[in-house]
């Protein structure tokens, strides 16, 4: 890989690295939140904000983040949202107060939306050699799959071993490497900013947009949490009316925050449908894992953290070896497809496990089949939207396929959870025998929508036209960008 990424690779471990952090946050905050409320004094509701400011700004910024990527700069944007990520956690684990802490969360989600979409678009432009792309997206979606299934083992860990300020504090030095670094490694944007009028701000189409997202991911996410009350069920109507006014705008202004014509590009609606499939099959996935072995085999948080473990670990060699191979092979479209059937026979199998199932014969055989799938989904559904767009709007295009993967989560914590809450109020017998059949539910509901991820796959994703023989030898050594650096 030395030499396919040469002069690349702390380019590109800087960017994979940064993505890891924001990843982590999503899940790390778990374990740590009985700690939080005891430090702070915060109540159940507060508590659940801690975790819920971050989700909904994620979700709700990445759209006009992209698209501003786009107009100012990849690597401008990047480091105003790796900036807004590392002040945002340093307030976060100095604070000793409860609604400074939630605010600091909502700060980090801005970051968090404004990093993704840069992060993505600088390594579409940077690695445009075939198999340096492989390469690259390979190490990407091993950072995805570990923060996915990471941040539930890191959290009690860093918790218990250095207290629950250091969730977030350990984000700042990550930080302030990557601030200090990014001027030199990453390349420059080349763009006049002075030149970015507001007209092509497109700010009507920024407010109304981003207000619907942040309306929708945030009603998905009290929905996971219960039923909705009736101001929930009101911001739901707003956001709505929020959607239908942003494809107004958009269908009216010269150039705008986004262009539907992107989405006669088959790939990048393919995309955007994966990413949505995506979502709502592995992060359900993970809260119920999670909470499977908590409240059926009465784990504490370390433990549970410990069990998922496996699927992270296992995650890294599989993006660095497997993946690059199977997309030079097959490319992303078989990929997305294997990948998407791997974690549909994983949750099958998660669906029928007994209450009293053993860790290594029952759990891990699943975990295993879903540690090989997970990264697969991960750069199957992401690379044919972001190859497909025009180089001016890989950071929109970025911006719409990560928007969608969170709104699938959302979403599909949602309804997955509803279905096992309902299944389990109506099984008999004693709470875990209840709880586990309604986890059966949940995990096979999450196997479902993984089988119509292969429909996706297949039936939008066009397959990539076959490309010439790569150069090897001194051939490649002639002809490659890289090999200038």
């Amino acid at each position: 890989m030395a030499g396919v990424l040469a002069g690349r690779r702390a380019a590109l471990l800087l960017l994979t690295g940064v993505e890891l952090i924001v990843f982590l946050d999503v899940s790390i905050i778990n374990l740590a939140m009985p700690t939080i409320g005891a430090a702070l004094g915060m109540s159940v509701v507060a508590l659940a904000w801690v975790s819920t400011a971050y989700q909904v700004t994620f979700g709700g910024f990445q759209l006009g983040a992209g698209r501003t990527a786009d107009l100012f700069g990849r690597r401008m944007m990047f480091r105003v949202g790796l900036a807004l990520f590392t002040g945002a956690s340093l307030l976060a684990g100095l604070t000793s107060t409860g609604w400074v802490l939630i605010t600091a969360r909502a700060i980090q989600g801005v970051g968090a939306a404004v990093l993704i979409p840069a992060e993505l678009a600088l390594l579409t432009a940077m690695f445009t050699e075939p198999e340096a792309r492989r390469r690259a997206f390979g190490v990407w979606s091993a950072m995805g799959a570990v923060g996915a299934a990471g941040g539930v083992a890191l959290g009690g860990a860093i918790v218990q071993l250095l207290g629950w300020e250091w969730v977030f504090l350990v984000n700042v030095p990550i930080g302030v490497a990557g601030l200090l670094l990014s001027t030199r490694l990453l390349p420059a944007d080349g763009i006049d900013r002075r030149s970015v009028s507001r007209r092509r701000l497109d700010l009507p189409g920024m407010l109304t947009g981003t207000g619907c997202l942040l309306l929708v991911v945030y009603v998905a996410t009290m929905a996971s949490e219960g039923g909705l009350d009736t101001v929930q069920w009101l911001l739901a109507a707003l956001a709505v009316v929020l959607g239908v006014s942003f494809v107004l705008i958009e269908r009216r202004v010269a150039e705008p925050l986004l262009p539907f014509r992107i989405f006669r590009e088959r790939n990048i609606t393919g995309s955007s449908a994966a990413n949505f499939v995506v979502g709502a099959t592995h992060v359900p996935a993970f809260v119920f894992i999670s909470l499977y072995f908590q409240e059926v085999h009465g784990y504490n948080a370390i433990r549970a953290g410990l069990a998922v473990l496996p699927i992270a670990l296992l995650g890294i060699p599989v993006s660095r070896t497997l993946i690059p191979i199977a997309l030079k092979r097959l490319g992303p479209r078989p990929v997305l497809a294997y990948g998407m059937a791997f974690l549909a026979v994983a949750l099958f199998i998660m669906g029928r496990l007994p209450v009293d199932a053993d860790y290594v014969t029952g759990f891990l055989p699943a975990a295993v089949i879903f540690a090989v799938g997970l990264p697969a989904c991960f750069v199957g559904s992401t690379m044919p939207g972001v190859r497909a767009a025009d180089p001016a709007e890989t950071g929109i295009v970025s911006g719409v396929v990560n928007t969608t993967q969170r709104l699938g989560a959302g979403l599909g914590v949602a309804v997955l959870a509803s279905v096992a809450g309902s299944h389990t109020a109506s099984v008999g017998g004693d709470r875990a025998t209840a709880l586990n059949a309604g986890f059966h539910w949940a995990f096979l509901g999450a196997s479902g929508l993984a089988v119509l991820g292969v429909v996706v796959a297949l039936a939008i994703i066009r397959p990539e036209p076959e490309q010439p023989p790569e150069p090897t030898g001194d051939a490649a050594a002639a002809t490659s960008p890289a090999a200038a650096d």
